[in-house]
């Protein structure tokens, strides 16, 4: 959900997404593989934990949703230090305050279909959850494009601010 809001801000070029989206999905599998080879689990079990209904898919919404909104808010602040510190945090409170343990990943939902855990998502769920984790994405990207226009692009901090309060007053 972040490549595909990356490249629809022209961040990541288009071209670049099907490698990078093939790249996550591998990387989610072979942690699901990993995960459960550790806990003496088969390498593979397909999942028949069920996340269906209204009340998941509002939760995956809102996981990606608030997911989306702490990346686009450090990406608009050019906070490289705070962003990984930013969306630990927000993953690790997600997993406690959404009802589906905050998936908010499409490679990551796709992979755990793949573990017969707590964790995993029976596969016959996957396409709900991808589809609202896409919608939130997409939600939250338009809402920040909106509420917080991305800053000039070449200009240091203390111009693209000046910029943005020109524009500010010109708007008012």
């Amino acid at each position: 959900a972040v490549t595909l809001a990356d490249a629809s801000q022209s961040g990541l070029g288009w071209r670049d997404v099907p490698g990078y989206l093939g790249a996550q999905i591998a990387g989610a599998v072979v942690g699901v593989a990993v995960a459960n080879l550790m806990f003496g689990e088969p390498v593979f079990a397909l999942s028949r934990h069920e996340r269906h209904g209204p009340a998941q898919l509002l939760s995956e919404f809102v996981a990606t949703f608030g997911l989306l909104s702490v990346v686009s808010g450090c990406s608009r602040l050019r906070s490289t230090t705070a962003a990984p510190f930013a969306v630990g945090a927000y993953i690790t409170a997600a997993y406690w305050f959404t009802a589906s343990t905050s998936f908010a990943n499409p490679a990551v939902t796709v992979a755990r279909a793949l573990t017969d855990t707590f964790t995993g998502i029976r596969p016959t769920d996957v396409p709900g959850f991808v589809l609202v984790q896409v919608i939130g994405a997409g939600t939250a990207t338009a809402l920040f494009r909106f509420l917080v226009p991305a800053p000039a692009r070449g200009l240091p901090v203390d111009a693209r601010r000046r910029a943005d309060s020109a524009r500010q007053v010109e708007s008012a």
